[in-house]
Parts: C-alpha cells; structure tokens; sequence
C-alpha cells in the first residue's frame, strides 16, 4: 500500500508543536480524530497501543523520520496521518537525528502479516533524500501531498519502465 493512498490533507499536519514523542503521537491521534479516521472513543485505546508499541521498541529510523504505529482489533484498514516538525522531535533513531517527519499508523492485528509490507514501503520512499527535503521544507498539507504524489509517481513510471 503506497504512503499516498493512506494519507489526505486533513491527517496531515505541518508545524507539529509537540516536543517529546508522546506528545508528537498524541497530537497526531488527534489529528485522526479531528479528520474523522477513527471516532473520539478510539482515541485513548489507538494512544495505548501506539505508546504500548513505542514502549518496547522505538520506531526511530534514520534521516529524521519515525513511524510509530500500534496493532489492534478495532480498525478494519490501516490509518495514517503525518506531521512535519521543522525543529525535530527526539525518537531514539537508529542514527541519533531527530525526527522531523513522523508519520503515524494504526494498523489492523487482523492484517499482520500484511504490515511488514506497508512499513517497507513507507521505509523505502523516506529513504529517498529528495522527499525528505522536500517534505521539510513544506509549509502546508497540499505541499506534503504534492511531494508524495509526485515521488510515488515517479517510481511508478521507473518501475514500469524498467520492466519494459
């Protein structure tokens, strides 16, 4: 599942103010809940399971991205939602940068076995420095979006073209 189907620009959210990555997920919880993605009585059980997830490993990778994400029986599809935060949000990454793009998943526990895949896909498109940059220099939601769009589409059209 590419990064782009998961996310609009109501679950996106530039200028993050939260400075601890319990902060950062619960802004970013709120965000789900302001965009309708998963109803208010939801929100402290996606809280607990995403810092529960959190607790035993952090999900700090590397060049300032983290994408801490829980499991759980109450969603049927995977949720997401991103943020950008200019000064970067301490996530105990793999190379010690702070994060400045976080995004957030809610994962079904139905759908486990199809995760790894999600996160792989996410993983790769964050590796590439171009997006990275763009995505920091973003000033609103249709910005992030449009930095997404256009790095998925360009992978498309090398993948089909190199098999071709």
């Amino acid at each position: 599942m590419r990064l782009g189907d998961l996310l609009h620009r109501d679950v996106v959210r530039v200028g993050l103010k939260a400075h601890t990555k319990e902060e950062v997920i619960a802004e970013l919880v709120d965000v789900l809940v302001d965009a309708h993605e998963i109803p208010l009585n939801l929100r402290d059980h996606a809280l607990d399971v995403i810092l529960e997830r959190e607790s035993h490993h952090s999900t700090g990778m590397e060049h300032g991205v983290a994408v801490p994400h829980g499991y759980t029986d109450r969603v049927d599809d995977v949720i997401a939602a991103i943020g950008i935060c200019k000064e970067g949000i301490p996530f105990e990454s793999l190379d010690g940068i702070a994060a400045r793009m976080i995004i957030l998943l809610l994962l079904p526990r139905r759908t486990y076995h199809d995760n790894p895949h999600t996160m792989a896909g996410i993983a790769h498109l964050l590796a590439n420095r171009e997006l990275r940059d763009r995505l920091k220099k973003a000033n609103d939601a249709t910005a992030v979006m449009r930095a997404i769009e256009d790095e998925e589409a360009r992978e498309t059209f090398y993948n089909i073209r190199a098999r071709v």
